[in-house]
């Protein structure tokens, strides 16, 4: 398939949002060269083939579970994707002159624009009482949004199951932390589709209209964790602007 050929690798992404966004892009905007597919592989050790397999790439979009386990494959990384640690996507351009259909050689150039994203998508609702942050998680995702809090000036503490140093675990979540934290940002997979009854372990009661619930997760629409926060006051948001935001971040990149 000859023209700009773009595409998505995860793991079981048949559900992905990006392949229906880009592709609806494409069309509406008779962008006919174009086209975006999901490579949906089970390890990190299948990429190098995807690429030798498909020489005419432009650039991918990188999911769950390989946002940090992809960077050793890279040739480079931006200043934002090598501080965050984490890359959601990736250029490719053509290396020097001796790059050519046979066995072209490619330069791969790894960025983060999920922290672009959810920046964007939270600022609006922040109030000067909003000082602190929960993550939840210490994924990819987790490191994207503790950057962008960082950029915004909001303090954050990490939950996890494996309490590693400076963070807590979820058993240590009470009113105070409630208190002391007024945006909980929730950046594990819990809850998402096919898994809709789930939910993370944290006590739900302590929510109130002073806090901001914010869900990574955008499918469904409302998981069990806005719907439990939203009961208690709570302001609450999903991740579908982040997405948008950071799939056209990732259009500027490939495209600049």
């Amino acid at each position: 398939m000859s023209g700009r050929r773009y595409g998505l690798i995860g793991k079981n992404i048949s559900y992905s949002f990006s392949k229906k966004y880009f592709t609806d892009k494409f069309t509406l905007g008779s962008l006919e060269d174009c086209s975006y597919e999901n490579f949906d592989i089970q390890n990190i050790e299948e990429f190098p083939k995807i690429i030798s397999d498909n020489p005419d790439l432009k650039g991918l979009n990188v999911t769950i579970p390989y946002k940090e386990s992809v960077i050793p494959y890279l040739n480079k990384l931006s200043r934002n994707a090598a501080q965050i640690g984490a890359v959601n996507v990736i250029r490719f351009t053509k290396k020097g002159p001796e790059a050519g259909s046979n066995g072209t050689k490619l330069n791969l150039k790894g960025y983060n624009s999920d922290y672009y994203g959810f920046m964007k998508s939270l600022e609006p609702l922040l109030q000067p009482h909003h000082k602190k942050a929960l993550i939840l998680g210490t994924g990819g995702a987790a490191k994207a949004v503790s950057f962008a809090l960082d950029k915004l000036g909001i303090l954050y503490t990490f939950v996890t199951r494996d309490v590693k140093e400076g963070m807590i675990d979820y058993d240590r979540i009470n009113a105070t932390t409630f208190d002391n934290h007024q945006i909980i940002i929730n950046c594990t997979p819990i809850g998402t589709t096919p898994n809709t009854k789930e939910f993370p372990p944290i006590p739900y009661n302590f929510f109130t209209e002073k806090h901001i619930a914010f869900d990574l997760i955008y499918n469904p629409e409302e998981t069990q964790f806005l719907k439990k926060a939203k009961k208690k006051g709570a302001l609450t948001k999903n991740g579908y602007e982040m997405l948008i935001l950071q799939a056209e971040k990732a259009w500027k990149i490939w495209n600049k």
